[in-house]
């Protein structure tokens, strides 16, 4: 709507005053643009001071320490007045008795030859180790050798561990054809 100039108010009367919800929207706006403000603030900071990390190494980084009395240090640190402990008396720190109980649940006594030498080939047959894994050597070339067990191939060089837990002491030609002996002095060829 148009107003005509007599219509208008005049320049020097106040404004009018806001009402609460004029007042609440400008309330939010100042608290997002401070928020705002605060958030481009630590993304600056967090930006830029591993920058002056960078040019700054001497405040940063890991000091070296220094052996050597040249006097540039600061004084000795002082613990304070501490007690002579030289000719002081010890108090005596007997150990406390224990309860112990000296009832006897059990004897050991010798065993005649028999009951000995059965158990001497008990533990002769027990099942440890292990029986030894099957592989076979494939093929042996240029100071490598190539085994074969159930779960595939595998190459091997002097000091490689075998399936049988032994070690590969060297590659040899005996006879014209390489063999690899083992460190428990198994030679092994080439399956046909």
């Amino acid at each position: 709507m148009f107003r005509r100039p007599a219509d208008r108010i005049p320049n020097n009367t106040p404004p009018a005053s806001l009402t609460p919800e004029q007042e609440a929207k400008r309330r939010d706006r100042r608290s997002d643009i401070t928020v705002a403000a605060l958030g481009v603030t630590l993304g600056l900071i967090c930006a830029l001071f591993p920058w002056y990390i960078f040019f700054n190494p001497e405040e940063f980084g890991v000091r070296a320490m220094r052996f050597g009395g040249a006097g540039e240090g600061e004084a000795p640190i002082l613990l304070g007045a501490q007690p002579e402990r030289v000719g002081a008396p010890v108090e005596s720190q007997e150990p406390v008795p224990l309860d112990l109980d000296l009832l006897s649940t059990g004897t050991a006594t010798k065993l005649d030859e028999e009951t000995a030498d059965a158990l001497a080939t008990d533990l002769v047959e027990q099942p440890y180790p292990p029986p030894a894994i099957a592989f076979r050597v494939v093929q042996i070339a240029n100071g490598r050798a190539l085994l074969e067990d159930d779960s595939g191939l595998f190459v091997v060089q002097p000091g490689s561990m075998l399936p049988d837990s032994s070690r590969i002491r060297t590659i040899e030609e005996r006879n014209g054809k390489p063999v690899l002996v083992t460190d428990t002095g198994q030679v092994l060829k080439i399956a046909p």
